[in-house]
């Protein structure tokens, strides 16, 4: 069996995407909420990496020394806060320190991350520079453990550099339709892993939610989200007015049966895991939806 096949098999058809350092709890509650996730059977947990947010690799360290089984993925690392050589070393380190539980996910963020490095923003050629780079360390440095490497991807050619230098790709933020589309590029070969906002609770509550997110992408000016839902046939109106259909494209809602039918879709369409992001103000929220959908997702099989 390869590394990708290993990697299908550990993660499960459903995992968690946790908001990590947005709601500033202490380390001990995330610990807590962490092991009570592997308690009710979900098999991965990932986070992101945004201003302000905890380090990443050191978080995923802390996730894993606190669990036993849980597969821990970085959803993303972001190439604007380490260097690739240091990306592919702290990868090693935790792949040799917890075998097979481990996937590293980087990503080239957003024009406003580069700013503040003091760079030009050219997300392509940057991040296959980062990619090369990566690979050439791990060439002089070979890892004792393999471990899967996945890059965020939306667009077309990302897509197609996470099939040419990467173990798969990690989209994040966009619609029902982009799984089946992301599956057509990437060949069957490869891993997918989207997250996917779920709420308990009606349209009304999850148009409310798919509103402030694009309020906050307007903000921090990331149109690359925006260029991927008008890519898969969505409109200005769609987007200016929150319509229905964007609201069911990015959120599952309604109960727990309803909510693991469309998760279950989604692995129809092409995803090897789902990552669930729950909609909610704080952790304890968070982990309370997680509980109460944990027996429905146990049943969404590949």
């Amino acid at each position: 069996m390869n590394l990708i096949e290993e990697t299908r098999n550990r993660l499960g058809a459903v995992g968690v995407w946790l908001p990590v350092g947005m709601f500033v709890p202490t380390p001990d509650e995330e610990r807590r909420a962490i092991q009570r996730l592997e308690e009710l059977g979900y098999r991965t947990v990932w986070g992101g990496e945004g201003p302000g947010n905890r380090e990443l690799f050191a978080y995923s360290a802390i996730t894993l020394a606190a669990t036993e089984r849980v597969v821990v993925g970085t959803g993303i690392a972001n190439m604007w806060s380490r260097p690739a050589y240091t990306a592919q070393s702290g990868g090693r380190t935790l792949a040799q320190a917890f075998p097979g539980r481990f996937v590293l996910g980087v990503g080239i963020g957003h024009s406003h991350q580069a700013a503040k490095t003091g760079s030009d923003y050219r997300p392509l050629e940057q991040t296959r520079d980062y990619l090369a780079a990566m690979t050439a360390a791990e060439k002089e440095f070979p890892s004792p453990v393999p471990f899967p490497r996945v890059l965020a991807a939306v667009g077309p050619k990302m897509l197609e550099l996470a099939r040419e230098l990467a173990d798969g790709a990690h989209p994040f933020a966009q619609p029902f339709e982009h799984t089946p589309y992301s599956r057509e590029i990437l060949g069957e070969d490869k891993l997918l892993v989207p997250t996917h906002s779920v709420l308990l609770g009606d349209r009304e509550q999850a148009r409310a939610s798919v509103t402030r997110d694009i309020e906050l992408m307007k903000r921090y000016d990331v149109p690359h989200y925006f260029k991927g839902w008008k890519r898969l046939g969505y409109t200005d109106a769609d987007i200016d007015g929150v319509s229905d259909r964007l609201v069911d494209g990015l959120t599952a809602w309604g109960d727990e049966e309803r909510i693991a039918g469309r998760i279950k879709e989604l692995v129809d369409a092409g995803a090897d895991t789902v990552l669930v992001n729950p909609v909610g103000d704080d952790l304890p929220s968070i982990v309370d939806q997680l509980e109460r959908l944990a027996p429905a997702l146990a049943e969404v099989t590949r």
